[in-house]
């Protein structure tokens, strides 16, 4: 059995202020790249205790370059760095038997903690004209490539998303309350890892594990904050721009259009 892991900072205990997942953060950014990388060991744990012959994590925040790989569990496979084609999914492919996402925060506009998709340029995005965030981007590739997404942890926005999206056929580990944008009710530390190793043998115990399928052709559609965003969007080639905030790409298949959204946005945060 192998299993994938998209390890993002947002949604870990404790967190609730950008300071605490940015570089210029300092030492409270230090501080909780180790919550960070303890969330992903307890998960990895989980996983090998489950019956896991790999465990790959991709770390897939910000600059990817914050779990503690001397800290990481030596069970586990480590992806960091950028660029990579796929993002916050690079490394996920057909032969995988389960994803996780772990520390992942609500889509824009929503209550949840620290809550955006993928920056803050991006007020909301629709897939086929259903609103996502990255939870739901990101487990539709799962999808293309056949690999359900069977476990999510985060707060309880988040978690909403998720049920909705996923349904009953995956477990969720809610382990801090959005209280507003900067303020959470957190789970400690320990018990967060507690809930997160318990939840990943639940998620892998399941039977009869189901991908999210992934439409083609896939329409995504994009409103920025700003025209000037748009604009610098727009000059992707294929693409429509539908008023002055709003862009839209359609892919004859999804990985082409989860190619097209990061392309976008990159475009957008480039004015």
């Amino acid at each position: 059995m192998r299993v994938y892991i998209s390890a993002d900072m947002e949604g870990v205990t404790g967190i609730c202020a950008w300071e605490q997942v940015e570089a210029r953060g300092g030492t409270e950014y230090a501080r909780c790249q180790k919550l960070m990388t303890a969330e992903v060991n307890a998960a990895v744990h989980g996983a090998l205790q489950a019956g896991a012959t790999t465990v790959c994590v991709n770390d897939a925040h910000d600059g990817m370059r914050n779990i503690l790989v001397e800290n990481l569990h030596p069970g586990a496979q480590l992806i960091s760095g950028t660029p990579k084609r796929l993002g916050m999914m690079e490394g996920i492919d057909r032969g995988f038997t389960a994803a996780c996402f772990l520390g992942y925060h609500a889509r824009a506009g929503s209550p949840g903690v620290l809550a955006h998709t993928y920056s803050e340029v991006v007020h909301r995005l629709e897939v086929n004209g259903e609103e996502m965030g990255e939870l739901g981007l990101n487990a539709l590739l799962a999808g293309y490539f056949g690999v359900p997404v069977v476990l999510v942890s985060g707060d309880q926005v988040l978690a909403g998303e998720a049920r909705k999206l996923l349904g009953n056929n995956i477990e969720i580990v809610i382990v801090k309350e959005a209280l507003n944008y900067h303020a959470v009710r957190s789970l400690s530390h320990r018990q967060a890892r507690t809930k997160i190793l318990q939840g990943m043998l639940k998620a892998l115990a399941r039977k009869n594990l189901k991908h999210l399928p992934a439409p083609a052709p896939a329409r995504v559609t994009i409103e920025f904050n700003d025209p000037a965003r748009a604009a610098a969007a727009a000059i992707l080639p294929r693409c429509q721009r539908l008023n002055a905030v709003t862009v839209t790409y359609t892919g004859g298949d999804y990985l082409e259009a989860y190619q097209a959204v990061r392309s976008l946005i990159g475009l957008a945060k480039s004015v």
